[in-house]
């Protein structure tokens, strides 16, 4: 494992056995923790976590894609503390420095005519929200989703997201369809030439460098999706640059995961990696837009708080200072290349993809029938990678990838501790398959 020279305070909180306990009898049981035996928490620095035993952790997951900059990075706290002593709360029927600094630091990161900010408190809000902002100023009603998407877990949000376990069988997703995405590895197109990407799939296809004819399959299916599930006209058309959060400079070779196609959406929401961790999001968009919100009373208690505005721009300013989004580049760039060599050499290891820090690990029984590894082999060699102090999500449809997206100060020392315990948590999966 590299060296930390941060050294953690001393756990003075309650034991291991009591935390489980009150968990167990206070909290949600659909708040689910990760692993046979959850991780106790004390304390983060940069991309590292420690637990309440003083063991140390290299984060690949950063709080869901969440903590961008670092685990209570020095310019954050100090930012957020310096605020805390001088004003937490006023709502928006006030002015205050902080939402006009940030409204104007954010937005200029962001194409015209995407100048106007409603800030929220969740990603999940946000998307409401912009839902909302969509049909009001279209006067249509129907949206469409990829199949595959997560866009929030909130009642109105859930009918955008398109992800079985997180349906509750109650109505949700009225005026909300789905069309097929575009995946060049389970999907019935594209291939080894389809990928913006330094890894592509080692699926063949029969497109070139530059021309990609799943592209136009896949553009046949929307169309046909337009042809048969919504009106004439719909309200909006929601979609996530990749599969999973791709802002603030996390993609490598553009800030915003949307630069990547080309296009100016006419709203981005914003959330996760906005504040570190800290609770808020973004809807941007443009003036037109956001007018159809002003027509009637609009209001967030919490949205744009000093806190959060102060915590936004510490955050901007730490990825420009830190050299964030280049390092993204690079470290991403040399773990993929690095990850690719274990695909090449498992045949569990289906597909390794990704841009920047944000990368998965699709795990299948083998590359030609590329079904699913089955839950308890992957939660093994999940279990095996925490053992030996590397954390890393899951995902997909059938919770098969791992899901590799580290705050983006990890180093390449880093990247290459985290790819030789993988290697050693696959290799330790294929001597018990062979002792059975």
């Amino acid at each position: 494992m590299p060296p930390c020279n941060f050294v953690p305070e001393k756990y003075q909180s309650y034991s291991y056995e009591r935390m489980l306990k009150i968990r167990e009898q206070n909290v949600s049981p659909a708040l689910r923790t990760f692993y046979k035996k959850p991780l106790l928490l004390h304390q983060g620095y940069m991309q590292w976590l420690f637990d309440y035993e003083g063991r140390r952790y290299l984060d690949l997951f950063a709080g869901i894609v969440t903590v961008s900059v670092g685990h209570c990075h020095p310019k954050v706290t100090m930012a957020i503390q310096k605020q805390l002593a001088r004003l937490w709360h006023t709502t928006n029927i006030y002015m205050h420095p902080s939402i006009q600094e940030y409204a104007e630091k954010l937005t200029l990161l962001l194409p015209d005519p995407l100048k106007v900010v409603y800030l929220t408190n969740s990603g999940s809000e946000a998307n409401d929200l912009a839902m909302f902002m969509a049909r009001l100023y279209t006067r249509n009603f129907d949206i469409i989703s990829f199949r595959g998407a997560y866009h929030g877990g909130s009642p109105y949000a859930l009918g955008l997201t398109s992800i079985g376990p997180y349906k509750h069988g109650v109505a949700n997703g009225f005026g909300c369809s789905t069309t097929m995405l575009p995946d060049v590895f389970r999907g019935p197109w594209g291939g080894s030439n389809c990928r913006d990407s330094p890894v592509q799939t080692v699926r063949k296809c029969s497109c070139s460098e530059g021309v990609c004819h799943a592209n136009d399959q896949y553009i046949e299916q929307f169309k046909d999706t337009l042809n048969t599930c919504v009106p004439k006209t719909i309200a909006g058309f929601i979609s996530e640059p990749i599969q999973v959060q791709t802002g603030f400079g996390r993609t490598g070779s553009h800030f915003w995961g949307f630069q990547t196609h080309g296009v100016v959406p006419d709203i981005v929401t914003l959330a996760k990696g906005i504040g570190n961790g800290f609770p808020m999001a973004a809807v941007v968009t443009t003036k037109e837009i956001a007018n159809s919100l002003a027509q009637n009373l609009h209001f967030n208690t919490f949205g744009g708080n000093p806190l959060a505005c102060v915590v936004g721009a510490a955050v901007l300013d730490a990825i420009e200072e830190d050299h964030l989004q280049k390092n993204s580049e690079d470290v991403g760039t040399y773990m993929l290349l690095e990850l690719a060599k274990l695909r090449d050499k498992f045949e569990i290891v289906g597909d390794v993809r990704g841009k920047g820090l944000m990368i998965g690990i699709e795990m299948v029984t083998d590359k030609d029938t590329r079904h699913p590894l089955p839950t308890e082999e992957i939660s093994e060699i999940w279990e095996d990678c925490k053992d030996m102090g590397v954390l890393i999500g899951r995902g997909g449809l059938y919770n098969q990838t791992f899901r590799i997206k580290p705050p983006m100060c990890i180093t390449k020392k880093d990247a290459d501790f985290a790819v030789e315990v993988i290697h050693t948590a696959l290799e330790r999966h294929m001597e018990r398959v062979a002792a059975k």
